[in-house]
């Protein structure tokens, strides 16, 4: 029940309750006033018409508000049909499509049978035509048999092996005549770039060593030295790390040590000690902890010498101190700060002939010997070694790729890193730039023989020019002039991977024919 109908019945409520009124207080002998009487009776007419006239307008505005739904309803429901009607046209195009798909698959379906079926037709024809062709080719083979006398696996090897011995030949006459216009060409730029690069570096041919010996002025200062029941050479090796031996040699100390910079601070301390005369621990500890830091600037001043006369900029600043280090740091007695600067410079000169980036070129030379700084306190290859801290210092890749490539621990893939090589080994190949101990230089020369000797047909192997050349004599019954062209890069090949050797070794194959007759 709503509102209006709540107050329709009150209002009826309140007349009738007037009338009930009226009624009881004339029943129990309560007269009302004449007044009285009328006024009720007028309040309840004025109440019955408001009551009508209120039922009216409600059922009036009932109506209304049903027409207005209902028109709502209609006009909801003629909106719904419409869309049925829509969906019903779209379903219905779309059931038109699905049987013209169908069509169309059914087709598709009749056509793949019909192909499938002469498929069929055509595979069955042509096995019956490859059993023909089979049982040609039997009666030809057993004819060709009869004819020749051979058998059809005997005739195969002889084939393959006249194809073999054609084909190699020719093999070795088309990589001789590639080699020769490569050689014409290559090589001839090649040596103009080196000579270019060597003729215009103008590095100092003699570098400081890293001395490990100490002079005395006599015999006597050896007790000095070592002090009463060995305290002073105890305290000195404890201060620096490094092993002071003393032995039968005359007039000197010897200083024993992997690390170069702490054999050179011991030297350089030991020195002083010396000329100074006052030797005892506490004295000792007092120069050794000077001549640290005296050490300390002069390997960042070596560092930022170098890069300063290299021209090359922007290093890192530990990548510096590692540079300086390599001055105390010698390779076959050659100075590695000094190779590295000539390192940089070959490859600055190289770079600019071959129209490479020459900063780059000389950075990268400059770095390829990083790892030699602490390759006594990390395992594995300088190169690997200086490749991770160039990386781990933000060097460019490229650079680090050259530096990891210097030496084919990695395969060599940029022409960056090719010219480091090449560079390095003009640095430490020209002559008096490195020394070799006698007895790896004599084991050296005699597997190089070794090897030569080892491949068939060899007669006689010559090492010459200090390991530098290989001369092979070969039969020449047994090795031809194509194949002696492939010996000499097999020879080659085999050095490269079974020797260590500074520069490059030429290898050269020598066949001759001699005939011999006398006149009588």
């Amino acid at each position: 029940m709503d509102i209006l109908s709540l107050f329709i019945a009150f209002l009826v409520g309140l007349a009738g309750g007037g009338v009930l009124l009226y009624a009881y207080f004339q029943k129990k002998g309560f007269p009302l006033p004449e007044e009285k009487l009328e006024e009720l009776e007028r309040l309840s007419e004025q109440a019955r018409a408001e009551a009508e006239r209120i039922i009216k307008e409600a059922r009036v505005k009932g109506k209304e508000e049903a027409y207005a739904f209902r028109k709502e309803v209609e006009a909801e429901f003629k909106e719904r049909q419409k869309e049925l009607l829509s969906q019903e046209r779209r379903l219905g195009q779309k059931q038109e499509q699905l049987e013209k798909k169908q069509e169309l698959v059914d087709q598709r379906e009749l056509e793949i049978i019909k192909k499938a079926k002469e498929l069929e037709r055509q595979e069955r024809d042509l096995a019956a035509k490859e059993k023909e062709v089979d049982a040609a080719l039997e009666r030809q083979r057993e004819e060709l048999e009869r004819i020749s006398g051979m058998s059809a696996q005997e005739a195969k090897e002889f084939l393959l092996k006249s194809l073999e011995e054609e084909v190699r030949q020719d093999a070795a006459i088309m990589v001789k005549r590639i080699e020769t216009e490569a050689k014409e060409t290559a090589a001839k730029k090649a040596k103009e770039i080196l000579a270019l690069a060597i003729s215009r570096y103008a590095g100092d041919f003699v570098a400081e060593r890293t001395v490990s010996v100490v002079a005395l002025p006599n015999d006597e200062m050896k007790g000095r030295i070592i002090g009463r029941e060995g305290r002073n050479i105890r305290a000195i090796e404890a201060a620096t790390g490094i092993d002071i031996i003393i032995d039968d040699t005359p007039e000197a100390v010897l200083i024993s040590g992997f690390n170069p910079v702490r054999r050179e601070v011991a030297r350089i301390a030991l020195e002083r000690l010396v000329a100074d005369g006052r030797i005892h621990p506490a004295r000792i500890e007092e120069v050794v902890h000077k001549v640290e830091k005296e050490i300390e600037i002069a390997i960042r001043e070596a560092g930022e010498q170098a890069t300063f006369d290299v021209g090359v900029y922007g290093i890192h600043p530990e990548l510096v101190k590692l540079l300086g280090k390599l001055k105390f740091r010698t390779s076959y007695a050659q100075n590695v700060l000094q190779h590295s600067v000539e390192v940089a410079f070959l490859c600055g000169i190289m770079a600019a002939e071959l129209g490479l980036n020459v900063k780059q070129a000389k950075r990268a030379g400059l770095l390829h010997d990083i790892g030699k700084a602490v390759d006594h306190e990390i395992e594995g290859p300088h190169a690997i070694i200086g490749a991770d801290l160039a990386k781990k210092y933000g060097e460019k890749q490229d650079v680090v790729h050259a530096i990891a490539a210097h030496h084919e621990d990695v395969k060599p893939e940029t022409v960056l890193a090719v010219l480091v090589q090449a560079a390095d080994a003009l640095s430490g190949a020209r002559p008096g730039a490195r020394q070799e101990i006698y007895e790896s230089y004599v084991k050296r020369l005699a597997d190089l023989e070794a090897i030569a000797k080892s491949f068939k047909g060899v007669q006689k192997t010559y090492a010459i020019q200090a390991g530098r050349e290989i001369r092979i004599i070969v039969n020449s019954d047994q090795i031809s002039d194509a194949e002696a062209t492939l010996l000499s890069r097999d020879v080659a090949k085999k050095i490269e991977s079974e020797l260590s050797y500074p520069g490059q070794i030429k290898v050269t194959v020598i066949r001759e024919t001699r005939s011999v007759d006398y006149a009588k």
